[in-house]
């Protein structure tokens, strides 16, 4: 089945990426703590991560032209994180640095034993974007604008401008906030959490959650990740797809940023003509590649490495 969308062509950009990044400080512990217990740690790192900058960074290594609008703040952490996506090829000219504001940062727990991750993180206030402050004229300038609902008025803002020039609009998204229904009337393809949609609708039923989710805000494709499992995407006709996923390479050592690396590879389905079905086995296929190796980057997988996976799957 093909994706229910004209892809526009003549842009600069492939995928601009709106919203987070992050540093991570990676704890690796032979089993997640109890309350007032103590545990020693078997390892630790810093790496860097967050929804977007990281979906930016796999698409790249993918051969995607990306740009990443964003905030940094004006320490350690944020000359770490800038340097990342430079080092990576994603373009940063509407990256900012912010005086006096402090990086977003994430300490995340990794169960040793099954590669779990729990995620205890901060951003700083003076990060966040108001309404005026996106920059409205990359709009029309890239085939697809991926982001996070953080900032919420900017990002409907400049969803809506992207939408008004053609480009498709795709949400990472995983909890319910202030002026979520207005986001999402706003976006073209809508992945989320796969406790999104319950959390939002009340609705435990996967496919009759999506299902609403479809009939109320006429996205192309609705869908869930389902960690282990795969992913259920519903298209537009009312079909859904059910791609199971893969075995990690080696055993999985780290589930962080496997959402990200999902969308990592369903974007690039989507822009290399590839069907909605092999699209998810290829984003399949990305967030297995990625639970190689700590963090939520380190393994994402380039081209060559992900037509290999298929190929050998």
């Amino acid at each position: 089945m093909r994706f229910p969308f004209l892809i526009p062509t003549d842009r600069d950009v492939d995928v601009f990426g709106f919203g987070t990044n992050a540093v991570d400080f990676l704890i690796r512990v032979p089993h997640f703590p109890a309350f007032t217990s103590k545990v020693e740690l078997t390892d630790y790192s810093q790496a860097a991560g967050g929804e977007i900058a990281s979906t930016m960074v796999g698409l790249a290594r993918l051969g995607m032209r990306t740009s990443y609008i964003g905030r940094f703040g004006d320490d350690e952490a944020g000359d770490f994180g800038l340097k990342t996506l430079v080092d990576e090829g994603v373009d940063v000219r509407y990256a900012e640095r912010v005086t006096g504001a402090r990086t977003q940062i994430a300490f995340i727990l990794i169960d040793e034993a099954s590669g779990e991750r729990t995620v205890i993180w901060k951003r700083d206030a003076k990060l966040a974007f108001g309404v005026d402050e996106v920059p409205i004229d990359i709009a029309g300038n890239c085939k697809v604008l991926h982001m996070t609902p953080h900032d919420t008025l900017a990002g409907i803002r400049l969803a809506r401008a992207a939408r008004a020039a053609g480009t498709i609009v795709s949400i990472d998204i995983d909890n319910v906030f202030d002026g979520v229904e207005d986001v999402l009337g706003n976006v073209d393809i809508l992945i989320s959490s796969v406790e999104f949609p319950s959390k939002f609708l009340g609705i435990s039923d996967q496919r009759a959650a999506l299902i609403e989710l479809r009939s109320r805000y006429k996205c192309g494709i609705v869908g869930v990740t389902l960690g282990v499992h795969g992913s259920l995407l519903l298209t537009a006709d009312g079909t859904f797809i059910e791609s199971p996923g893969f075995d990690v390479p080696g055993g999985c050592q780290d589930t962080t940023g496997a959402g990200d690396a999902f969308r990592v590879g369903l974007l690039h389905g989507l822009l290399t003509g590839e069907s909605v079905e092999d699209s998810a086995r290829m984003a399949n296929a990305v967030a297995a590649l990625k639970c190689r190796l700590i963090g939520a980057r380190t393994a994402l997988p380039t081209r060559g490495e992900l037509e290999d996976f298929l190929r050998k799957s």
